[in-house]
């Protein structure tokens, strides 16, 4: 079709859009939408152009200089620009808003560079977005709003993802819309010169305003993460029995006398992963981790694996969860439930003082499990809890033996050059109608560290495992912090009078260790480590082992969530595969685990959105009863626009610098602010007293204004961590009197009554299920 619009205009110069239909006979209600948007693609491709009369015609070529293009993936930005992610590059390309092209999130396009990078300025590569290879969003979620100003159209809504500003136009429908609806549409056209809008057909009926949950929802939705599963799915889950036959047991090692348990949160449902721990006579441990053998039941290109491919991970959500598998597996036979047969993987390690792993064993297992612990009742246990130690006396010396073991393999990890970035975790707790009551803090205990020592000891001993075999294998890798990210980092660092050892291009873990213990109960301190944590890569999946920065590993994979993650499945798919036939599997799998690998990873960052989105507009809904109430907190970032701060429980708001009491100077090089008249001075770290002005569940902005004469922001050059000595400091060393330089012990948060701020407290029920690492 295109190519016959192309003859036409080069013999006619120029027609208008019902000569050149009546021309190509295209002027049917089926034919003339295909003409359309062949149109609308040359025009996109930049091959054609409308005059002022809305007559078409060939753009007339001109004597250029052939221009290098390049392909990536567009990641806009809400304020309209963007970036080019080009696969096998180390930087990102920024795209103007004015140079995208029409282009939305996620699209795959064609660009040429504008301009090169300048690492002495710390600019970024510019480029243009000349062609839409792939459009991404196919599907839209929002609010249906009546609307007659374009009368070809019944309606829009307006999407919630940000980064979507453009109304999404509705086809009239035989069905009836009154305006409270939350639909799901068909993306059919885009933005274009044409029009600033795209055009969308109904596809669902979601809920409608006001109903229990659906805010979470249309979020979910909009990110095409659906709860229901396909019939065809639930059949094939159906299908599965209640629990393992003697037939399924053969060929396993049977390991049901084994004193194994779960260690989970109270409310997990999903139990996938049991542990055992004895004595050796050699006075070494064995420990055994035993995961759900998901894959015996999810069999390769069946119903279930595919669905669970294309959802790739369970989305956990304030009250809810979006499993990767139905429900029948998850919480039926493929839970390690208490005292009932169950099939499993297992990694069983012998474990010297050291931490180091002698030897070891990977094996299709059955099991039985003693005992469902939770966190809690560990925690308690090992703080001493009589009543609880004595109900649960066949496995109370374990447990001791497990927290030894614990403290053995975290203290390897440090000396090795672990990072350790344990940082505040919010838990909303909402009522029956979905309402937040409380924000509060989650608490980690020892019974989550050891297991999470456990699962971490055992994915290193899988990888290393195929690694050594040399074998087509999925990894976890988290790749060394990007040079610039981290320079940048290196210099904010040393505003603070701290000194770290390395350079950019080459930072080892210890140093970032020694960084860590520099700052450990400084005000301040969580600030800084979360910089330093932005200054890292994005743990991903991958087809090539290269080693776990952050854990210091130098071999890494997921082995003990197949329930929950994919990747997780495919290794213990692996695990069974080759151990019937490498020669005829090594091909197969060095074929597919390369897409499965990237797919898995860019579905676990829309997973990572989805659940942050839900927490701010939940953090935003719960603030709103508190506007015009004062609180505390501390500068977390400071931008040109203003500055961040960050209450105790982490909710965080914005300072608009438009709100300061005076003009404010924004200080690039160390990320301050300085009032123009006073020389106050704002910068990260520091504690203010705020306002809360604005809380919109919308958007998930809060918005804080700052209270003058409160504050503790600084007025002079002094820095909370600065290590330097001023020359009479120095001259009095020198001296030998002593140096009587004070410092603060006030605390780097003050909080209100509970009585007041009900959302500071901190008895939040512990543990997580899983934490990603």
């Amino acid at each position: 079709m295109k190519e016959k619009i192309i003859d036409y205009l080069e013999k006619q110069g120029k027609t208008n859009v019902n000569d050149l239909a009546a021309a190509l006979d295209m002027t049917g209600a089926k034919a003339f939408p295909t003409l359309i948007k062949a149109i609308s693609k040359l025009e996109s491709q930049g091959r054609l152009r409308f005059d002022n009369a809305g007559n078409l015609a060939l753009r007339k070529k001109q004597n250029r200089k052939p221009q290098i293009t390049i392909e990536g993936i567009f990641r806009a930005n809400k304020a309209g620009f963007g970036f080019l992610t080009v696969d096998g590059t180390e930087e990102d390309l920024f795209i103007g808003r004015n140079d995208t092209g029409y282009a939305v999130d996620g699209d795959r396009v064609e660009a040429v560079i504008q301009k090169v990078a300048d690492r002495f300025k710390g600019t970024a590569a510019e480029a243009k977005i000349v062609n839409i290879l792939e459009r991404r969003l196919k599907t839209a979620v929002g609010q249906f709003v009546l609307d007659d100003e374009k009368p070809r159209y019944c309606g829009y809504i307006k999407s919630r993802n940000p980064k979507i500003q453009q109304k999404i136009y509705i086809k009239k429908e035989p069905i009836l819309l009154d305006g409270t609806e939350i639909i799901k549409v068909d993306i059919e056209k885009y933005p274009s010169r044409r029009h600033d809008y795209f055009v969308a057909q109904v596809r669902d009926i979601i809920g409608h305003q006001g109903e229990t949950g659906i805010d979470v929802l249309e979020v979910l939705e909009s990110m095409d993460i659906v709860s229901e599963f396909p019939q065809n799915v639930l059949a094939e889950a159906e299908a599965v029995p209640d629990a393992p036959s003697e037939k399924d047991m053969i060929g396993r090692v049977d390991l049901r006398d084994e004193l194994t348990f779960t260690i989970d949160g109270a409310d997990a449902k999903d139990l996938d992963d049991a542990v055992h721990l004895k004595i050796l006579p050699n006075g070494h441990f064995e420990l055994g981790v035993h995961i759900a053998d998901v894959s015996y039941y999810v069999k390769e290109d069946s119903d279930l694996d595919r669905e669970a491919r294309r959802r790739g991970t369970s989305v956990y959500v304030t009250d809810r969860v979006v499993p990767m598998l139905p429900e029948r597996l998850s919480n039926g036979i493929c839970s390690l439930n208490p005292r009932l047969d169950r099939l499993t993987q297992s990694c069983i390690m012998e474990v010297d003082e050291q931490g180091r792993v002698l030897h070891y064993q990977l094996s299709q297992t059955v099991i039985k499990t003693s005992f469902r612990m939770t966190y809690d009742k560990v925690n308690a246990i090992i703080a001493g809890d009589a009543a609880l130690t004595k109900e649960y006396a066949p496995i109370a010396e374990t447990l001791k033996q497990m927290v030894k073991l614990h403290h053995i393999l975290e203290k390897m990890r440090f000396k090795r050059g672990a990072l350790n970035f344990d940082t505040k975790e919010p838990k909303i707790l909402v009522n029956s109608e979905g309402l937040p009551v409380e924000i509060a803090l989650r608490e980690r205990g020892v019974g989550e560290r050891l297991i999470e020592s456990f699962m971490l000891l055992a994915n290193e001993t899988v990888a290393k495992h195929f690694a050594n075999l040399k074998l087509p294998f999925i990894y976890r890798i988290h790749e060394e912090p990007k040079a610039e990210k981290l320079q940048q980092f290196i210099d904010y660092a040393s505003i603070f009078g701290i000194q770290i050892r390395g350079t950019a291009n080459k930072m080892d873990q210890k140093a970032l260790q020694d960084f860590m213990t520099k700052i450990q109960g400084q005000p301040g301190q969580e600030v800084l480590a979360a910089m330093l944590l932005r200054s890292m890569q994005q743990a991903r999946y991958s087809e090539h082992n290269q080693g776990h920065y952050g854990l210091a590993a130098s071999y890494y994979t997921h082995f003990t969530s197949p329930i929950r993650r994919y990747p997780d499945l495919i290794v213990h798919r692996l695990l069974r595969d080759y151990g019937q036939s490498q020669t005829e599997k090594t091909g197969h799998f060095s074929q597919i685990i390369p897409e499965i690998a990237q797919q898995s990873s860019s579905l676990e960052r829309r997973a990572v959105d989805a659940e942050r989105t839900v927490e701010a507009m939940k953090k935003a809904e719960y603030m709103a009863q508190f506007i015009g109430e004062e609180f505390t907190g501390i500068v977390s970032s400071v931008v040109k626009f203003g500055l961040f701060v960050e209450l105790p429980n982490t909710i965080e708001g914005l300072i608009h610098i438009s709100s300061l009491p005076e003009f404010y100077h924004y200080n690039e090089r160390d990320l301050s602010l300085r009032g123009e008249k006073s020389g106050q001075v704002f910068r990260v770290g520091q504690s203010l007293k705020v306002k809360l002005l604005k809380a919109d569940k919308e958007t998930g902005d809060i918005d804080f204004a700052y209270l003058s004469g409160a504050e503790t922001a600084a007025k002079e050059k002094k820095q909370p961590f600065r290590q330097d000595k001023s020359r009479k400091s120095r001259r009095k060393d020198r001296d030998g009197s002593k140096n009587r330089r004070r410092h603060s012990n006030q605390p780097a948060f003050s909080q209100h009554s509970k009585k007041k701020q009900p959302f500071y407290k901190s008895a939040a029920k512990k543990g997580k299920k899983k934490r990603r690492q």
